[in-house]
């Protein structure tokens, strides 16, 4: 048996930089989603909107029209369930349907609640869909129907009570309707036979050539991955029989095992690449790295995984919004500093709207993280870039903010 592969924890770092295209700017975003394979939508706006905080780490001041245009006009993409709720790409559409189709198989407990659930009010189910069929696209509000409604949506605090948004929730989930346009946050809903575009690829995969190419597409993006990490990637636990797909994929050297050695040790697990990343891989090895700094929005692809961020990274982070002001560490709306092949702190933000300033409420440093003027010029630039972004005219600093960055974030 051939020898494994082997490679550094820097490379390692460096590799899964780059395919998350973080490494240098770039300036087409169908590739750049391509790549990541989903945008993680979340109402959160704090600083800006996470998936376009995500766009703005790799595009820089990208123009939001061009977003809206793939989305709504283009329609190359859509929003549907991935990591979470997410936009996604309509040449996936086989891939997702796998989940509308089969979405009692994905979370049983609860799917089979929603389900029983939506079978006591069918009336409304029906309701809802003759309403976008006769007058669609309509948002909730045009589709109220009390006097329809057997059974109310009882919330378990992660959802709201209202019961025509659970209905349309489920229309989404199990592919009968789709966000037809946006204004603002509001979404208009429409039947999805008339949201995707007569190109879609329809063909009904078999579940396991689905979860083959999703492991494939995963595997890409995250550039070396364990089987654990794989399943928390684009589509988020719907990686039925993985085992046995990794091995098929290993046979037919679409993939290649590795190890990483740190300190003479290999980590413990069994690695993986993507057998397309070897280039970049070998490339990187050769010394063909561009360091950039830029900050990541907290649900960025490259760190949702959080014991892989903190493996990878050496970096602990968690997301505090839920948790008590007084017990925060951090923030509220924490957005990590990804400084070369390194994550050296974290910044806690907030956008002041009504006075156009971009408000740093802290900056944190981790132990190892270089105190030189080079770095904190580089923190100041991206801060700023970001400020530019999201139309902010003023930055104003805390008194919190490590000495050795100090001169260079507040002069700037």
């Amino acid at each position: 048996m051939a020898s494994l592969r082997t490679i550094s924890p820097i490379t390692a770092r460096r590799l899964a930089i780059a395919v998350q295209r973080l490494n240098s700017h770039t300036d087409i975003m169908l590739d750049t989603i391509r790549a990541l394979g989903c945008l993680q939508l979340d109402p959160t706006s704090v600083v800006a909107k996470s998936h376009l905080l995500v766009l703005w780490s790799r595009l820089g001041s990208f123009d939001m029209a061009e977003l809206d245009s793939l989305l709504w006009q283009e329609r190359k993409l859509f929003e549907y369930w991935a990591h979470a709720a997410s936009i996604v790409l309509t040449e996936n559409y086989p891939l997702h349907h796998m989940q509308m189709r089969q979405y009692s198989a994905t979370n049983a407990s609860w799917a089979k609640k929603w389900q029983e659930w939506a079978e006591q009010n069918d009336a409304l189910r029906l309701h809802v869909l003759k309403q976008l069929t006769d007058r669609g696209p309509l948002q909730f509000k045009d589709l109220d129907a009390d006097e329809l409604v057997a059974q109310a949506w009882q919330s378990t605090g992660w959802t709201n009570g209202y019961t025509v948004e659970r209905m349309v929730d489920y229309l989404w989930v199990i592919g009968q309707v789709m966000v037809s346009h946006r204004k603002s946050a509001i979404r208009f809903w429409d039947l999805a036979e008339r949201v995707l575009p007569d190109w879609t690829p329809r063909e009904e995969l078999p579940d396991h050539e689905i979860v083959r190419r999703a492991t494939q597409i995963a595997l890409k993006a995250l550039g070396v991955s364990t089987p654990k990490h794989i399943p928390y990637h684009f589509m988020r636990n719907n990686y039925v029989n993985l085992p046995k797909v990794l091995d098929e994929l290993e046979a037919e050297k679409r993939i290649e095992r590795l190890q990483i050695v740190e300190d003479g040790n290999a980590w413990q697990g069994t690695w993986y690449i993507n057998a397309d990343n070897l280039p970049l891989l070998e490339a990187i090895e050769q010394g063909d790295w561009q360091p950039r700094t830029t900050l990541l929005s907290p649900f960025d692809n490259l760190i949702c995984d959080r014991p892989r961020t903190e493996k990878l990274f050496n970096f602990k982070f968690s997301l505090e919004i839920y948790v008590p002001k007084h017990k925060r560490q951090y923030g509220y709306f924490v957005l990590p500093i990804l400084h070369g092949d390194q994550l050296i702190g974290r910044i806690d933000p907030v956008l002041d709207r009504k006075k156009k300033t971009f408000v740093i409420n802290n900056v944190y440093a981790e132990p190892d993280a270089p105190m030189d003027t080079t770095t904190g010029q580089a923190i100041a630039q991206a801060i700023s870039n970001l400020g530019t972004f999201i139309g902010a005219e003023r930055i104003e600093y805390s008194e919190h903010v490590p000495d050795g960055w100090r001169k260079s974030l507040t002069s700037l």
